[in-house]
């Protein structure tokens, strides 16, 4: 909890006192390696944010393939946006990689709340936005050179994710395959 108390003062908008009515709404969950928090399909209707552990986002394709768009590490919020805020079912699902504890909180909460703390808007505004820019600068690395490129660029930004995540997911996520990224991760030992 100490985790969540700390992000949840990420820019001085919310008070002390803000803060701990808000976290007091989130609720603990233990998943293990390969545990869905949404399954793809649910609507989304809660937040998580990640404790300890990772968690992906993801999608699978007509072909039945699995694309990882994105890994949300300790200290992070995670929730398929589109779903939460149109409320129709996802095409995404939410995994855990390795074990993993998150706080999640429901969306019926956070609406209650944003009457009783004026500033949680402004709060989710932020982290949202400031998750979305991270989205757009791993694009920029994603859309751009070759598959040993991306790699080292993964790792360089994310070696915490390119040690604990297996070795499948890097690979969808930097749009290889799995061979490519076995041959790169021989080559550069």
């Amino acid at each position: 909890m100490d985790k969540l108390t700390s992000t949840l003062g990420f820019g001085g908008i919310l008070s002390p006192k803000d803060i701990e009515c808000f976290s007091g709404h989130f609720k603990k969950k233990q998943l293990k390696a390969g545990e869905h928090f949404q399954k793809d399909g649910d609507i989304a209707q809660e937040i998580a944010f990640v404790d300890s552990g990772i968690l992906r986002l993801y999608v699978v394709t007509p072909d039945g393939d699995e694309v990882t768009k994105y890994f949300a590490r300790e200290k992070q919020f995670l929730a398929d946006l589109e779903s939460y805020y149109s409320l129709k079912p996802s095409d995404n699902a939410i995994q855990a990689v390795v074990d993993t504890e998150i706080y999640a909180i429901r969306k019926s909460a956070i609406e209650k709340l944003s009457l009783e703390i004026p500033s949680l808007y402004i709060f989710i505004k932020t982290v949202s936005e400031a998750a979305l820019l991270a989205k757009i600068k791993d694009n920029d690395f994603l859309n751009f050179g070759d598959a040993k490129t991306k790699y080292l660029e993964f790792v360089k930004r994310y070696p915490d994710l390119a040690l604990q995540v297996p070795q499948q997911f890097i690979a969808s996520y930097l749009q290889i395959t799995p061979q490519s990224l076995s041959r790169i991760r021989r080559e550069i030992k």
